[in-house]
């Protein structure tokens, strides 16, 4: 409650400093904020083809890039593991000021407040967080239909697949003794287990484990953890004997999503015994 008392406080002095907002869009100094994209670039003219986009994470910011966006700031910086702890500052409203579109996750709790306070005429466009590459395929084709660029999302899509199908090979070549490995997942990283042909025994989260459930995962006899990176309440299943693997659903600051995959897939290999 401390916390969102704290972060309405720090909404309330934005909409305080939305009246000024003009002047300090209208000079032609620097309006950089914190995080990822050209910031520094105006909205589009009517008809343009190229969409400026502000984006709340980096997550946000790698789906609008894979859906074609190439004009994209993003505002929580990627130190912040824990996005919807992150305070606004007054400087994050210039960039949502020019944005044509703001993207946000629903646990988000701060992007509608931001695109009020800076006097935006953005559209707030909810975005689905899930790295499955089904359901991110799917979402990055619907962001390329908003902003004009399906051809540039469809060749996204086309990539994800191959190195989706690839990786995928890759981990099932290094399962131990050949056959699929029992994983315990985090409810936000079960897309990790499916990129490696893995056999969910159960989930957790995003609460910490109870003793009940652990005594319940405990019994699946799991040869591995996926534990979520953003999300981490430490070791899982001390007593079980399963390797805990650290799985990151964040793109860097270069915005790519493939990485992403690229990188689950090196950290499962390493946990099967794979270079």
């Amino acid at each position: 409650m401390a916390r969102t008392r704290v972060r309405t406080a720090r909404i309330v002095s934005l909409l305080a400093l939305s009246a000024a907002l003009p002047l300090a869009t209208g000079c032609g100094g620097d309006s950089s904020s914190p995080g990822t994209g050209s910031s520094g670039a105006t909205a589009p003219e009517a008809g343009g083809d190229k969409p400026v986009v502000v984006a709340t994470t980096t997550w946000e910011g790698a789906f609008a890039k894979a859906a074609g966006a190439e004009d994209v700031t993003v505002i929580v910086p990627q130190s912040v593991h824990h996005a919807p702890d992150y305070d606004p500052k007054p400087s994050d409203l210039a960039a949502v000021a020019k944005a044509d579109f703001v993207l946000y996750a629903p646990f988000e709790p701060y992007a509608a407040k931001i695109k009020e306070a800076s006097g935006s005429k953005a559209k707030l466009v909810e975005v689905t967080l899930d790295n499955d590459p089904a359901k991110a395929g799917a979402e990055v084709a619907r962001l390329g239909d908003l902003f004009g660029t399906k051809d540039a999302a469809s060749r996204w899509k086309a990539g994800l697949d191959t190195e989706v199908a690839k990786l995928n090979g890759e981990l099932k070549s290094a399962w131990p003794g050949g056959r699929s490995p029992a994983v315990v997942s985090q409810v936000f990283t079960a897309w990790a287990a499916g990129l490696a042909g893995a056999t969910t025994v159960g989930t957790y989260g995003p609460e910490p484990v109870t003793p009940a459930q652990l005594a319940t995962l405990s019994a699946k006899k799991p040869a591995y953890v996926l534990d979520n990176a953003h999300m981490s309440t430490g070791t899982v299943l001390p007593d079980a004997g399963a390797k805990q693997v650290r799985i990151v659903n964040y793109p860097g600051e270069d915005l790519d999503l493939l990485a992403v995959y690229r990188n689950a897939a090196a950290e499962l290999k390493k946990a099967m015994g794979g270079s």
